[in-house]
């Protein structure tokens, strides 16, 4: 029996909002010990999740439960490195929000950490999990659209569209795309503010406390293994409704694949040879294989946990948030490798600083990167 612990600050307008907290929930073999949140109005989340005690301190919750496994909650960036290095400290498996980390430094850290301690650290990169993206690497590497050419991936270029729209969502795309093709080679990018290119030490206010953030308006392309060009792009452009923006396409010689995040994230298909002409383009829905089911888990009770199993975005992240835990449990009990571990997750964080030292410098840069200090903190350093 794994005994797991739950962080889940709501206070000092922490963001917890993907429903990580629910991931161990009705899983075989598990233990919810307690949930951890220092809002002194916490409400009923401790016992929806199935926790046995709360706590208003997470230190304190993790150095008195001794858990096998814990769940960080929060979607800011800066919560992850102290809450991920006092778990390893203290023996304890990790699944934490994305991303892992604010730059690379943090991330080398933790990464050597896990290593050294033998503790596992599981990133909910949730692309790795779900049914329609998994799908959609099977096809690719079947060659049901021929030889790819390019992947083309776009934020929600919302009241964040830029930089911060970079960090807080497309590190899925950047993760997915890394998962699917294999980790980029090269970058080459601009990032502008009010239409002009950022300057070293330009750090704009962000709506959320993800980290370093910088730009308006970034246009990035990628070079993946096997010859495959990807391109990034989000601008603040304030669209209503950025889900429908949100996703990637992939083309290939004989046709393309495309997901976004909207509506119940579909996985397309358009055959048209040797690439779809807008004007009688034919995408047409791709029919998934049933996901297999967890041994002995419990049927998941989303209206209980008072949350709508009507929005399709919130089983999205009930059922792959689950995926990410069972993946967790198995690696630990077998010794097989994560599917979305601390090695991994560091691929995203390479393309977000790679892409911001290639627009500092102007030229094409090379990944994995030697600089491991965040470039937009480099004041000078151009």
């Amino acid at each position: 029996m794994k005994k797991v612990c739950i962080i889940f600050e709501t206070g000092a307008n922490r963001l917890p909002g993907h429903y990580t907290q629910f991931a161990f929930t009705g899983l075989p073999g598990v233990e919810i010990a307690a949930l951890a949140d220092c809002n002194p109005e916490p409400g009923n989340t401790y016992l929806l999740a199935g926790a046995g005690k709360l706590y208003s301190s997470w230190r304190e919750m993790l150095l008195k439960e001794k858990p096998d496994i814990a769940v960080l909650c929060s979607r800011l960036v800066d919560d992850h490195f102290e809450q991920i290095k006092f778990a390893l400290e203290h023996n304890c498996h990790v699944l934490c929000e994305k991303p892992l980390a604010a730059d690379l430094r943090q991330a080398d850290e933790l990464a050597e950490l896990s290593r050294r301690t033998g503790f596992k650290v599981q990133i909910a990169h949730l692309a790795r999990f779900a049914p329609a993206f998994r799908e959609m690497k099977r096809l690719i590497n079947t060659g049901a659209i021929g030889k790819v050419v390019n992947c083309i991936m776009r934020g929600k270029e919302d009241h964040r569209g830029g930089g911060e729209d970079m960090m807080v969502l497309g590190t899925h795309l950047f993760d997915a795309a890394s998962w699917i093709f294999g980790a980029p080679e090269e970058v080459m990018a601009e990032v502008r503010c009010q239409g002009r290119h950022i300057a070293s030490g330009e750090v704009l206010p962000t709506v959320e406390p993800v980290g370093p953030c910088g730009g308006d308006e970034i246009f990035a392309r990628f070079r993946f293994p096997g010859g495959v060009n990807g391109t990034f792009e989000s601008s603040r452009l304030g669209v209503p409704d950025g889900e429908k923006r949100m996703g990637l396409t992939v083309w290939g010689t004989e046709g393309a694949l495309t997901l976004r995040y909207t509506g119940t994230r579909d996985l397309r298909i358009c055959r048209t040879f040797p690439v779809p002409i807008e004007d009688d383009a034919d995408f047409t829905a791709v029919s998934l294989p049933e996901p297999p089911e967890i041994p002995g888990a419990e049927k998941i009770d989303i209206r209980r946990c008072g949350a709508n199993p009507e929005n399709y975005a919130v089983r999205y992240f009930f059922e792959n948030n689950r995926r990410a835990a069972w993946d967790l449990l198995q690696s630990i009990e077998k010794g097989t490798p994560l599917t979305a571990g601390v090695e991994s997750a560091k691929d995203s964080l390479e393309m977000i600083s790679g892409v911001y030292l290639s627009a500092l410098k102007g030229c094409r840069i090379k990944l994995p990167l030697e600089e491991r200090r965040h470039p937009l903190t480099l004041i000078g350093d151009f």
